[in-house]
């Protein structure tokens, strides 16, 4: 579906599927688990940004572009998503990584170079912080760049996820259940802004509970002030008379460990726990957190046992294969 009005290239498989975790939820034996299967959304193996791309790929389109420029970690999922969707689009794809390049190629990293993507090493710059001068190259060598921010984190990208809660309300409707709370990694922002504008458009109603991954979002303000900005950029761009005030949003902080992409016991029993007892795989940097976050939750009893609980599944799995040496 797309009542959003704004361009858009469909790129992904939707809606992704939404069920219930039977088998972890007889194991904590409270609440009810269900899990939305964004690893599950076909683009790359998978996640959540192909909802943010295809707002952003269809923005490039609209304007012309000939080439699209983001940026992140060298093993970002989201660079991964960007250069499989540009390629889909027969965009050129520019990717600004952090680190340097290594002797050999997995994860992410490997399937960057399989969808031919253009690789800038950035040293220790990892959200992006070079993209204005490829952006400069590029135009000067008579290109049409289109820049998708750190995370696909816009007020474009960010509707993707606007849309995804109307995707989840027609999905309970149909289940006939409600969906109470929401869990789900929060990390650059543009998801956790998206569900709250989808939240309030599509009347959900549920609580919105987003997991830090990162302890360096963002040096310039907090990280809840730019998700609160963000929503109320989309909310007025939608022309929905609403206001969203920082201290309205849960973002739980205390679950980063030794920092990010840093795997500790958290992330590791969440992944083998999900693993063994449903078959189902998460990412050691931001799905295996957000799960360890809310096996937490549920043994500190912060749910009762009547309660819906979401675990908003945002993909990664690829990055499992260049953290095989600390998952065990």
């Amino acid at each position: 579906m797309n009542d959003l009005n704004f361009p858009k290239k469909n790129i992904g498989f939707f809606p992704t599927p939404l069920h219930k975790l039977e088998n972890l939820t007889k194991y904590f034996n409270r609440p009810s688990i269900y899990i939305k299967r964004d690893d599950m959304t076909g683009l790359a193996f998978g996640g959540n940004k192909t909802r943010k791309l295809e707002f952003l790929m269809g923005d490039a389109l609209s304007k012309n572009c000939d080439c699209v420029i983001t940026g992140g970690a060298s093993q970002s999922n989201h660079c991964r998503q960007t250069a499989a969707a540009a390629a889909q689009s027969g965009l050129e794809c520019h990717l600004a990584l952090g680190g340097e390049e290594p002797d050999s190629f997995t994860g992410n990293l490997l399937l960057d170079k399989l969808f031919d993507a253009k690789i800038h090493w950035c040293g220790e710059f990892r959200k992006g912080e070079k993209i204005p001068a490829i952006y400069s190259h590029l135009a000067a060598k008579g290109k049409k760049p289109y820049i998708i921010p750190y995370g696909g984190s816009n007020k474009i990208g960010a509707l993707g996820f606007v849309e995804a809660m109307g995707e989840l309300k027609s999905q309970s409707e149909e289940m006939k259940i409600k969906i109470d709370k929401i869990i789900f990694a929060s990390s650059s922002g543009g998801t956790h802004s998206g569900m709250i504008v989808g939240n309030i458009l599509y009347n959900l109603n549920s609580t919105l509970i987003g997991v830090q991954i990162d302890k360096s979002e963002n040096e310039d303000k907090p990280y809840s002030s730019l998700i609160a900005e963000l929503a109320n950029e989309i909310l007025t761009e939608l022309d929905i008379k609403r206001n969203v005030n920082e201290k309205d949003l849960i973002l739980r902080n205390e679950f980063m460990g030794d920092g990010y992409g840093i795997v500790g016991e958290l992330e590791r029993n969440a992944i083998k726990l999900l693993a063994g007892k449903e078959g189902i795989l998460v990412d050691p940097v931001y799905t295996g957190r957000v799960f360890g976050a809310l096996m937490n939750m549920i043994e500190n009893k912060e749910f009762s046992k009547g309660e819906n609980v979401l675990f908003w599944h945002t993909g990664g799995t690829p990055a499992l294969f260049s953290y095989y040496d600390k998952l065990f």
